[in-house]
């Protein structure tokens, strides 16, 4: 890379590759395959036909669409015209749809006619939106009052006339909000991050024998940037599924000759919870980039499969601090943070936090451009992210002697309990490893006593009937008594957002129900 021109955007490393890279595969979608060259001319398409449906630079696209190549032509596409994009959960709907929809002040929408009615059924005016374009799966007639998405890619594919602005807004990336309103982090167009990005793809990725894979939503920054960004930055292909199914995602991995792949949230424990088959370890998969895998089932994944993990950290709202495990720190651990970030773990009151235990992560703003964070038109929630020269995580880590950080909990999601800390992600763990259990989800409800009890989400293995009473003396054997639930839901499903991320704050909202089982009136004896 080294005798290469340098670039200064991402939309550049997209024609750059275009000419270089040429005819090489780039999307592989099913039986669809979209080269680096042809992948380029879609995105000047839909850039040029949005500035022949009146867009001005600085105007915004929100994008309501499962995954396919075109969600992908429209986010790295648009910047091209000077627009940027909002990716949209899909499983949004009503008050929390309209609130994206509203607060990006996007002026145009993108749907797949299947979520149309989502946004059919919303009270109008949607925000600032002046037109709807409709991706068209079924053969069914255009929604009265919309656009086929047709008129976007059937323009010009010539390089269109505007050059890009250094600091204008790329893209809105919204959280989850599962614990209040979503907030919009904005990315800029900072000229030299690319380069930066080019840089760590070809740490992990090899251009000549490499592919990635990902089945999980575009709408996600796993998805978007780190395989679909890492794939353009390194030079390679991966394999896009519309959506992650456990029972056939090896077979998946195979069709598409994947090498790497990214796992976040339940992933690693539901490939576990899958049959064993005599063919798990003959896949073409090396490297597992892993997020919050359980330190249980780490090894047990890697054999089983025949993969390596390397574990990380990083968050769309973590001004750049990234930490990468790449089998140079225990198991378990996120690895420790690069030599020029400066960091320490705080408690509640400021403090920095005795080696061994929980505290939030907060690091050094070094650059006030690219290490920042800012929520679009929230000044508060960026002020309480960015205190001073000190950006907050928002997540608990504990460090061992070494400084290899792991990661404990979401500090919303933490539990406090009779004086004790405790991590829900930990309780989750334990109770997961029960034989019946399939899918745990914890979380703390008010106390008689003050501070939380802990309650549980548990759902079944197919087929079998949980005892809980036996669960509650397993958890009584592999954890510390206060951690212990003392209440626990049955149920069918645990909610998540398409990234798995389980959405707690409709179990906190409905807490102890009739339905729900005391552990303290079924088991009074039951120490805890």
């Amino acid at each position: 890379m080294t005798d290469e021109p340098k670039l200064a955007y991402f939309t550049d490393l997209i024609e750059h590759n275009a000419r270089v890279v040429g005819e090489k595969p780039y999307i592989i979608y099913d039986q669809e395959t979209i080269s680096f060259a042809a992948y380029y001319q879609w995105t000047c398409r839909v850039a040029n036909g949005l500035a022949a449906q009146g867009a001005k630079p600085g105007d915004g696209v929100a994008i309501l669409m499962g995954n396919c190549p075109e969600y992908l032509y429209l986010f790295y596409g648009m910047p091209l015209g000077g627009y940027y994009t909002v990716p949209v959960n899909v499983s949004l709907k009503g008050d929390g749809l309209k609130f994206i929809l509203a607060h990006s002040d996007a002026k145009y929408l993108v749907v797949e006619d299947t979520l149309y009615p989502k946004v059919a059924e919303l009270d109008k005016p949607l925000g600032s939106i002046r037109k709807i374009f409709v991706r068209r799966t079924m053969d069914q007639a255009l929604p009265a009052g919309t656009l086929d998405l047709n008129k976007l890619l059937n323009t010009s594919s010539e390089k269109p006339d505007h050059t890009i602005a250094e600091g204008a807004i790329a893209y809105l990336m919204y959280t989850s909000g599962t614990t209040g309103l979503p907030k919009g982090v904005v990315n800029r167009n900072r000229a030299g991050m690319v380069e930066w990005f080019r840089t760590l793809a070809a740490m992990i990725i090899n251009k000549d024998e490499d592919a990635l894979y990902t089945a999980l939503p575009l709408f996600h920054a796993n998805a978007l940037i780190l395989t679909a960004g890492w794939a353009m930055a390194g030079d390679v292909s991966f394999g896009l599924d519309k959506k992650f199914s456990a029972s056939r995602f090896w077979d998946r991995v195979r069709h598409y000759e994947a090498t790497q792949f990214n796992a976040i949230g339940a992933m690693i424990p539901i490939l576990m919870k899958q049959p064993e088959r005599p063919d798990d370890g003959n896949n073409p998969i090396k490297i597992v980039h892993s997020a919050a895998c359980p330190a249980n089932l780490w090894k047990g994944f890697e054999k089983r499969f025949n993969v390596t993990i390397w574990e990380g950290y990083g968050a769309v709202d973590g001004g750049g601090v990234t930490i990468h495990n790449a089998g140079d720190a225990p198991v378990g651990s996120v690895g420790k943070p690069a030599p020029h970030i400066v960091w320490k773990l705080v408690g509640g009151d400021g403090s920095e936090v005795s080696q061994g235990e929980p505290g939030e992560l907060i690091s050094k703003v070094l650059d006030k451009k690219t290490g920042s964070v800012e929520y679009y038109k929230n000044p508060e929630a960026t002020s309480d992210k960015i205190k001073g020269e000190w950006l907050y995580s928002g997540d608990l880590f504990y460090a061992d002697k070494d400084g290899h950080l792991f990661f404990v909990d979401r500090k919303s999601d933490s539990m406090r309990r009779r004086g004790e800390n405790i991590s829900s992600w930990e309780v989750e763990n334990v109770v997961e490893k029960h034989t019946d259990v399939a899918i745990c989800a914890a979380f703390g409800v008010p106390s008689e006593l003050g501070e939380d009890e802990v309650m549980i989400w548990a759902k079944p293995v197919e087929g079998r009937t949980l005892d809980l009473e036996g669960l509650m003396r397993f958890c009584g054997d592999n954890m510390a008594h206060f951690m212990v639930p003392r209440y626990v839901d049955v149920v069918d499903e645990i909610p998540r957002t398409g990234t798995l991320r389980v959405q707690k704050s409709a179990m906190k909202k409905q807490g102890v129900t009739d339905r729900t089982w005391d552990r303290e009136k079924e088991m009074p004896d039951f120490r805890s």
